[in-house]
């Protein structure tokens, strides 16, 4: 069962699906082993998190879970909760920049 996104996960997620971000087919809360991702782009093997004040409280089950994660070769990628909500366009470039360095696309 999926959970209820968030409002910072409803707000990135009108700036990315339908590929408007780049032409890059974002899913949404995709299943992953044991584990619900916020965001996931299987081209690149990225995924998307994110975090907001449970994450602090947490900081084990998200080291676990990254670490799993990691090893079936995927990169995860991290977005507070309260960029999303006051910085979009800073989270919007800060992305481009980590997937233009990370994977060559532009």
């Amino acid at each position: 069962m999926r959970r209820n996104s968030t409002f910072s996960e409803v707000l990135f997620w009108m700036h990315v699906n339908k590929k408007k971000f780049y032409g890059i087919d974002f899913d949404r809360q995709k299943i992953i082993g044991n584990y619900i991702v916020d965001f996931y782009v299987e081209s690149l093997g990225l995924v998307i998190e994110i975090d907001g004040g449970i994450h602090q409280y947490q900081e084990e089950y998200d080291e676990n879970r990254t670490l799993f994660l990691e090893s079936l070769g995927l990169i995860v990628y991290r977005i507070s909760d309260e960029s999303v909500r006051f910085s979009m366009r800073s989270v919007l470039m800060d992305l481009t920049d980590f997937i233009v360095e990370k994977f060559g696309i532009r």
